[in-house]
C-alpha cells in the first residue's frame, strides 16, 4: 500500500519534513518513491514556504489509491488540493475528572462558608451591645 506521509530530516531541535510517497512497510525516514513537497515547522504559520506541495502529483497518486496520513491530509485540506478531513471531536475528554470535580466542590463550599459568616456576624454584634448595656 502506498502512503503519502512525512519523512523527518533536519538536525536536532531543527525539524524539517519532506512529504513523500512511500510504501507503508518502509521506515519513516527510509526509501520513498517520490518527493511531493516539504514542511518546515520552524517558519511562522503564515509564511508562504512553511508548507510546499506539488498538488498535481499528489492528486495523481491519490487517484491511483495512495492513502494520506492524518497530518498531510490537514495540509492538503488547507491548501485546497483535497477535501479537508472531518474534525475529530471527543467531548468526554473535556469533562473534568474525579479529582477536579472534588476540588471544585470544595472551593464552592469554601466560598459559601464566608458568605454565611458575615451574615451571622452582624447579628452577633447587635446582640453584644445590648448585653454590654445591661
Amino acid at each position: 500500500m502506498l502512503k503519502i506521509r512525512m519523512s523527518r530530516s533536519g538536525s536536532k531541535n531543527k525539524p524539517y519534513y519532506h512529504i513523500v510517497l512511500a510504501d507503508s512497510r518502509a521506515p519513516r525516514d527510509g526509501k520513498f518513491l517520490e518527493s511531493l513537497g516539504n514542511y518546515n515547522p520552524m517558519l511562522a504559520k503564515d509564511h508562504a514556504d512553511r508548507v510546499r506541495l506539488n498538488g498535481e502529483r499528489i492528486k495523481h497518486w491519490i487517484s491511483k489509491g495512495a492513502q494520506v496520513s492524518d497530518r498531510v491530509a490537514i495540509f492538503l485540506g488547507k491548501a485546497g488540493v483535497a477535501p479537508a478531513p472531518a474534525r475529530k471531536n471527543n467531548p468526554k475528554k473535556a469533562v473534568p475528572k474525579a479529582k477536579m470535580t472534588e476540588r471544585a466542590k470544595a472551593n464552592a463550599e469554601k466560598a459559601a462558608a464566608p458568605a454565611e459568616a458575615p451574615a451571622a456576624a452582624p447579628a452577633a454584634e447587635a446582640a453584644a451591645p445590648e448585653a454590654a448595656q445591661a
